[in-house]
Order: structure tokens, then sequence, then C-alpha cells
């Protein structure tokens, strides 16, 4: 049986982000339903990323 959401034709990420927003619309989920990242296992160059984004006045 062929699958009914398959397509051999790729999508884009900004069409994937789209459905992605459409069905999370759908369903009601904000982003206050998914849960952040705790961090706690940061590497210290992941730590240094963020906090250069961070001073530049970025929100990660």
């Amino acid at each position: 049986m062929e699958s009914k959401t398959s397509s051999s034709e790729p999508i884009t990420l900004e069409e994937l982000g789209r459905q992605i927003a459409r069905r999370r619309a759908e369903l009601g989920i904000t982003d206050e339903d998914i849960p952040r990242n705790s961090g706690t296992r940061r590497t210290e160059s992941k730590k240094a990323l963020l906090k250069a984004i961070k001073d530049i006045g970025g929100n990660w």
C-alpha cells in the first residue's frame, strides 16, 4: 500500500516550516507547550556561542 503522505519530490525547509506551523496551529500547540532544553550538558563552545548571541541582542 502506498503512503498518502509520502512524495517523491523533496520539500524545501521553508515549506517544511509552513507545514509544521500549520499543524501546530491546528492542534493549538504554542511555544510554551514545548519544553526548552535544560542546557545541563552543553559544551564550553556552545555556551560561548549562546553568550555571543545574547551579547549582540539575540535571544536563543
